[in-house]
């Protein structure tokens, strides 16, 4: 019975949260704001992919923002392609392959002028590279700390080889000048609303499956494993092909956070795939709770809007680092499981107050008899 309401209450949570997003633009009417509001949902959505592996699955990936820049790489190399007027050369090329003295278009980047293609690579080209990796990592039982620093390491390399390849990625500049991004007659330009409830949608429908399959069986031996991997295996279940699972599967929708990423920023860039970025990706899903898909996804949320607010204003100019720290430090030392905790721990310190004052009043009721007992006796 416990459980089924704690089940429920989830759902309403999850419910509230993607209702109260798909109502933003109701309220809003900046476009300026509702581009910063659809950024902090790509990070949401991007610390969401971490809970998958991290929380659930005890994988801490270091890496995330590899699968993260793959998939911005991918949006916006689609994008260049469709951008005539900033193209030049007789080969119709990118600006900065001309630069170069690129004298055709790289076969990798035909593919591109198909918009079928370039979303079917922002999620396969990450999954691909987690699979392979992966199949290395926890075929051979790497698990632990291992496993942050390989993903970190491989994270290091795959940003080097974005910017050493100059002439085929534009380098430390990265990709942009960047057409609109178009179908069936709609346009996800930066500033729209469709693209804000285009990244809402897509958060929210990450949310709810997400849920699902962590509510299945799939879900719970992931959990196991988490909890106890020697144990899992005793039991007979093949543990690396569970964990590699998850692991493209936090890969593939960290792709995909990418691809929207480029259409609300208008460029793509090396910076997208720095250590950096992937730190704070750890950070988000710690602050929110790592262990709640919802947890995570607020964490973003709320650690970007508080930082991108203490950043702007001028009275927190040269501290809002030392507050975003001090932030950091609190959730740490008060809410260990995160944000989402806090409905727990209130609900758990009622309890406890209220056990406590169970067990007072019998006891008060006993010293009042005593007493007056004794002041019959007299």
């Amino acid at each position: 019975m416990k459980a089924q309401r704690s089940s429920t209450y989830r759902l309403v949570g999850y419910a509230a949260f993607c209702i109260a997003i798909l109502l933003v633009p109701l309220a809003v009417d900046d476009a300026y704001l509702l581009n910063k509001f659809a950024r902090y949902l790509v990070f949401g959505i991007l610390s969401l992919t971490l809970s998958l592996s991290w929380g659930y699955a005890g994988i801490l990936n270091l890496g995330q923002a590899t699968s993260f820049g793959l998939g911005s790489y991918c949006m916006a190399m689609a994008l260049k392609l469709r951008t005539i007027p900033i193209q030049t050369g007789a080969a119709g090329l990118p600006d900065f392959m001309v630069w170069n003295n690129v004298e055709r278009l790289p076969l990798f980047w035909e593919p591109f002028h198909s918009y079928a293609f370039t979303l079917f690579a922002g999620i396969a080209v990450p999954v691909v590279l987690a699979f392979l990796i992966g199949a290395f990592i926890f075929r051979a039982r790497v698990s632990g700390v291992y496993v942050a620093i390989i993903t970190l390491a491989m994270l290091v390399v795959v940003n080097l080889v974005i910017i050493d390849q100059q002439r085929f990625t534009g380098g430390f500049n990265g990709i942009t000048d960047l057409t609109t991004f178009s179908v069936f007659g709609i346009e996800f330009g930066a500033y729209d609303v469709t693209t804000y409830y285009l990244v809402a949608v897509v958060l929210t429908l990450a949310l709810f499956l997400g849920l699902v399959l962590m509510s299945s069986k799939t879900g719970l031996i992931l959990q196991a494993i988490r909890d106890d991997e020697t144990r899992v295996w005793y039991f007979g279940y093949d543990v690396a092909r569970y964990q590699n699972f998850i692991f493209c599967v936090s890969a593939g929708v960290a792709g995909l956070a990418g691809m929207l990423y480029t259409l609300v920023m208008e460029f793509a860039s090396p910076t997208f795939l720095a250590v950096p970025i992937s730190l704070s990706i750890v950070i988000w899903c710690a602050v929110g709770g790592r262990v709640s898909l919802l947890g995570a996804a607020l964490g973003a949320i709320v650690v970007t809007g508080v930082q991108g607010a203490l950043s702007d204003s001028k009275t927190f100019l040269d501290t809002w680092m030392l507050i975003m720290g001090a932030l950091f430090i609190a959730v740490v030392l008060f809410l260990p499981n995160g944000l989402i905790s806090i409905g727990d721990v209130i609900r758990d310190r009622r309890h406890q107050r209220m056990a406590r004052a169970a067990v007072a009043a019998p006891v008060a009721r006993d010293q009042g008899t005593a007493a007056q007992g004794q002041g019959a006796g007299r």
